[in-house]
């Protein structure tokens, strides 16, 4: 059957789609917004912070590499970083503290 443009019996043919209702009122971009603002509240209530920071691509390619060997996330993998350092930085200065008395122990005794 042909569509004749003055036929307007035929509703399915003519007529706008309903297609899937409409759920919310607000427009995508809108909906995004929302959204977003309602995950960096989440993070904050989990004690998270953002942080920016701004690296070459050569450095960025290398730390890609190295997270993809860890199999973990770039945030992931800097805050495991962070940690080991701060971990080290603690070992080394609690190593300093007990040699450090005994070293002038030993100096005044003899």
């Amino acid at each position: 059957m042909a569509k004749a443009s003055s036929d307007r019996n035929t509703i399915d043919l003519f007529g706008k789609s309903p297609g899937r209702p409409r759920t919310q009122p607000l427009t995508r971009k809108d909906q995004l917004k929302i959204n977003k603002r309602a995950q960096r509240e989440k993070e904050k209530a989990k004690g998270l912070k953002r942080l920016e920071l701004l690296i070459e691509q050569n450095t960025l390619d290398k730390l890609d590499l190295l997270c993809e060997q860890s199999g973990l996330k770039r945030a992931e993998w800097l805050t495991l970083q962070i940690h080991k350092t701060i971990t080290k930085s603690k070992t080394a200065k609690s190593k300093k503290a007990v040699t450090t008395p005994l070293n002038h122990v030993d100096t005044i005794s003899p």
